[in-house]
C-alpha cells in the first residue's frame, strides 16, 4: 500500500468470529511500486479518512476505480464484545459479507455488481 510518501506491506490473516490479525511493516516506496507491479489481477484503489466519533477513530475507505461509489467503513475494536456508538452517518452492517473484502472486491468489483449485490 502506497500513503502519500510511504509504503506499507500489509497482511490480514482469515477472519476468525469478527476478527482477525493484521501485520503492518513500512517499507520503501520503490519497493512498493516495484511489488504492485508484479500483481496478477485486479487492484484496490482507495482514499482512506480517519474520523473520529464517541472515542473510536473509524477507518473509512471510499473507493475508486472500478469500485467507486463504494464506500465502507470500519473501526478497531480493543475486544470483540466492546459496545460501540455508531455514527449517525453509518448504514448496513457489512461485516460478515465477504463481498466487502479487498480480495472479493479485486476479482469482482463494484462496477460489475448487479442491483440485487448492492441491496438497498
Amino acid at each position: 500500500r502506497i500513503q502519500g510518501e510511504q509504503a506499507f506491506l500489509n497482511f490480514k490473516s482469515r477472519e476468525i468470529g469478527h476478527t482477525r490479525q493484521e501485520f503492518d511493516y513500512p517499507i520503501p516506496v520503490d519497493d512498493a511500486r516495484a511489488l504492485l507491479a508484479l500483481c496478477v489481477g485486479g487492484l484496490i484503489d482507495k482514499r482512506r479518512h480517519l474520523v473520529r466519533h464517541a472515542g473510536l477513530v473509524w477507518e473509512v475507505d471510499e473507493f475508486l476505480g472500478d469500485n467507486a461509489g463504494l464506500v465502507v467503513a470500519e473501526v478497531e475494536l480493543e475486544h470483540a464484545d466492546q459496545a460501540i456508538e455508531l455514527p449517525d452517518w453509518a448504514g448496513t452492517e457489512v461485516t460478515d459479507q465477504v463481498r466487502y473484502y479487498n480480495l472479493a472486491l479485486a476479482a469482482h468489483p463494484y462496477a460489475r455488481w448487479s442491483a440485487a449485490e448492492r441491496g438497498p
